[in-house]
C-alpha cells in the first residue's frame, strides 16, 4: 500500500513497550503523523535533488554581522514564501564573493521546504543547454522543463553580453513564467546596467519589462564574503 513511513512507525512501537499503552487511536495518531512526516521528507528530498541548487543554503543561516546593507524584513518576508504565491520575482545584485549565490540558493532551498519545485541554472550555461538543444531536438521539452518549475533561479546574469538568438530564447523563457511562476536573477552587474546585458534594445526592454515589475530587490554591498571569511580565519589562527 506504500505506507512505508508508518510500517516504520510500527516497528518502532513495537519495540517500545510503554507504547503498548496507549489506546488504539493514540497510537493510530502517531503512525499517521509517522507516515505524513515520512512523505513530507521524501518529497523535500526529491525536490532538492531535482532543484541543482549550487550550494547547499538556508535563510537562517545568512550571515548579519559583516555589514552588507541585507534587509531583514525583506528576507523575513520572503522566507514565508508569500511571494511564491504571488509569482512575483527576486534580483540580487552584489559585487564578487559578496554572497548573491548563498542568498539565490537559500531561497530556493526554502521554496523547496514549503513544496515549490526549483531549478538552479547559470544563465551562460542554460542559454548554451539551449542553443544545443534545438540541434537534437530536445528544446520544446527543455522549454517546457523552465516554464513549469515554479521557482527558477538564473545565476551569472550579465556575464557576456547575449546575442540576439540566445535574448530571444532566454525572452521565450522568462514570458512563458511571467505572472505564474517566480524567477530569481543574481547577477554582479547593477540593475542599472542590466538593460546594456542584451544588445538589442527591443528584446532588453522586453525581458527586464517581465523582470523588474513588481520584483522584490535584494542589493548587497561591501566586500567579498570571501575575503571577509579569510580574514577570520586568519585571525583565529593567529590567536591559537
Amino acid at each position: 500500500m506504500g505506507l512505508d513511513g508508518m510500517a516504520e512507525g510500527l516497528a518502532e512501537q513495537s519495540a517500545q513497550p510503554d507504547l503498548r499503552d496507549l489506546d488504539f487511536e493514540e497510537r493510530l495518531g502517531m503512525l499517521v503523523d509517522r507516515e505524513e512526516n515520512y512523505r513530507r521528507n521524501r518529497r523535500l528530498k526529491r525536490l532538492l535533488r531535482a532543484a541543482r541548487l549550487r550550494l547547499s543554503a538556508c535563510l537562517e543561516d545568512i550571515d548579519y554581522r559583516t555589514p552588507r546593507g541585507l534587509d531583514r524584513s525583506l528576507l523575513r518576508h520572503l522566507a514565508t514564501g508569500d511571494w511564491l504565491a504571488r509569482g512575483q520575482n527576486v534580483l540580487v545584485t552584489g559585487p564578487t564573493g559578496a554572497g548573491k549565490t548563498f542568498i539565490a540558493c537559500a531561497l530556493g532551498n526554502a521554496a523547496c521546504r514549503q513544496g515549490y519545485s526549483a531549478l538552479y541554472v547559470r544563465v551562460p550555461r542554460i542559454l548554451g543547454d539551449l542553443a544545443l538543444a534545438k540541434g537534437d531536438g530536445s528544446y520544446p521539452r527543455r522549454m517546457n522543463q523552465l516554464a513549469r518549475t515554479q521557482l527558477l533561479i538564473l545565476d551569472d546574469w550579465g556575464l557576456a553580453p547575449i546575442t540576439p538568438a540566445e535574448g530571444r530564447d532566454l525572452l521565450e523563457v522568462i514570458e512563458d513564467r511571467s505572472q505564474r511562476f517566480s524567477t530569481v536573477v543574481a547577477s554582479q552587474a547593477p540593475l542599472e546596467h542590466w538593460h546594456s546585458v542584451v544588445p538589442d534594445p527591443s528584446l532588453a526592454d522586453a525581458i527586464l519589462d517581465r523582470l523588474v515589475h513588481h520584483a522584490h530587490k535584494i542589493e548587497i554591498k561591501g566586500e567579498s564574503m570571501r575575503k571577509v571569511l579569510g580574514a577570520e580565519h586568519q585571525t583565529i589562527q593567529e590567536q591559537s
